[in-house]
């Protein structure tokens, strides 16, 4: 089975490479990535005490692990935590959250030669693996090491898990190696069972997002923000967060005359056909390239400020949730109590959403609505604020998946097999 596999994906993913690599080049990506993604790169320092490898895939990934990192530093076990993401902007975000307390890295391919130099670099004692990323190849050199994975976090689409069913056969063995999954909901603990996963080594624990969402009314860097922009403080702003390509021609339409507009991009791709869409508008990454006064529409095109971009808001428009994407989170506008609205595509968050229309405290509307949503939001301050508060109550009733998976990660590290 495991030749088969090989051959697998081999056949899959070698003739993906030189269209990948030719799109990084276009997208002016010249950087060590690929070799790292194949195990090459300098072995780490060798662990004095136990080490976690938690892999975080990209930017959201990350962000939801920021308070796990912090309560497992503080742990008894004290482990030694590296840090792998697979993307270059989930690199940079575990960088600038964890480059003076962990090692980060690139993870590998699931080629058996990337992943053995891989782990032959960083010598896990035991993997986390944030919300899904069970690949085949590195599930079983781990296993062969003697190296337990276990799934934190763990969440598994419809979209996802239809895809998992038709390579089942190949994808099972993975599965039923996993030591521990602990999962965001029931529904999604039905789904790994289905794949192959022991029901005894599954708990539900929530989803850490809602523990990474930091409730507070102001953001370190937002009034600086704003002043660089030069957003005006006394008008409205509608802040779009994450948004998709084919989203900023439809947000330029949608919002009021007098009302500001900033869009933030999720890729970097996407930041020159935005600055097009949205033309005239000012970029945060061009202070001294602006289009002549009065400009109401901004383009962050920067990594790390969408947070303190969102403290500047009137309200927040979810990007990614309009298109033929599949949403993006809404968890850190909802904590710093800005009223949210969301499209219809949030497969990738449905029982975030679903928590908060249950208690009223989100908006959701289609295309042709969102103009409506957004001049109903903004004529109503009473209700806008009502609904941002009851959105705060709803985080503090989930909170506490961090701390429940802290412990279950801190348990298996001082074990006599890893410690």
């Amino acid at each position: 089975m495991r030749r088969v596999l090989d051959a697998f994906l081999i056949l899959l993913l070698l003739p993906a490479l030189p269209v990948l690599l030719l799109r990084r080049w276009c997208r002016g990506r010249r950087d060590d990535a690929w070799t790292a993604r194949l195990g090459r790169g300098a072995a780490l320092p060798a662990p004095t005490r136990a080490r976690l490898l938690l892999h975080a895939v990209s930017v959201g990934e990350v962000n939801a692990i920021r308070l796990l990192v912090a309560h497992l530093l503080e742990h008894p076990a004290r482990p030694d935590i590296v840090v792998a993401t697979t993307t270059g902007t989930g690199f940079a975000r575990a960088r600038s959250l964890f480059g003076g307390t962990c090692h980060v890295v690139r993870y590998p391919l699931d080629f058996p030669f990337a992943v053995d130099r891989f782990l032959d670099r960083v010598r896990p004692d035991l993997v986390a693996l944030v919300e899904l990323e069970v690949w085949p190849q590195f599930s079983s050199a781990c296993a062969r090491r003697g190296i337990d994975c276990v799934v934190v976090n763990g969440r598994l689409s419809a979209r996802s898990f239809r895809w998992y069913r038709r390579v089942r056969p190949l994808v099972r063995p993975a599965f039923t190696r996993l030591a521990r999954v602990l999962v965001q909901s029931d529904a999604y603990a039905a789904r790994f069972i289905a794949l192959g996963v022991d029901p005894a080594r599954i708990e539900t624990t929530g989803t850490m997002k809602w523990d990474t969402a930091e409730i507070a009314d102001a953001v370190p860097g937002a009034v600086e923000l704003g002043a660089a922009l030069g957003i005006d403080p006394s008008r409205p702003l509608v802040v779009a967060g994450s948004t998709a390509d084919d989203e900023h021609a439809l947000l330029r339409a949608a919002v009021p005359p007098g009302v500001q507009l900033l869009c933030a991009p999720r890729r970097p791709e996407w930041f020159d056909g935005a600055a097009a869409a949205l033309a005239p508008c000012i970029r945060r990454s061009r202070p001294l390239d602006r289009p002549a006064p009065p400009c109401d529409r901004f383009l962050l095109d920067t990594i790390g400020e969408l947070r303190a971009a969102y403290a500047l808001a009137t309200l927040v428009v979810i990007g990614r949730s309009f298109g033929s994407l599949h949403g993006s989170d809404m968890m850190e506008p909802v904590a710093l109590g800005r009223p949210v609205i969301v499209g219809p595509r949030v497969t990738d968050f449905a029982d975030t959403v679903e928590a908060l229309e249950r208690a009223d405290a989100i908006v959701r509307t289609d295309r042709a609505g969102l103009a409506d949503a957004i001049r109903a939001l903004l004529s109503d301050p009473v209700r806008a604020h009502a609904m941002a508060e009851r959105g705060r109550a709803v985080i503090r009733q989930h909170q506490g998946a961090t701390r429940r998976t802290c412990q279950v990660l801190g348990d298996l590290l001082r074990t006599p097999a890893i410690a």
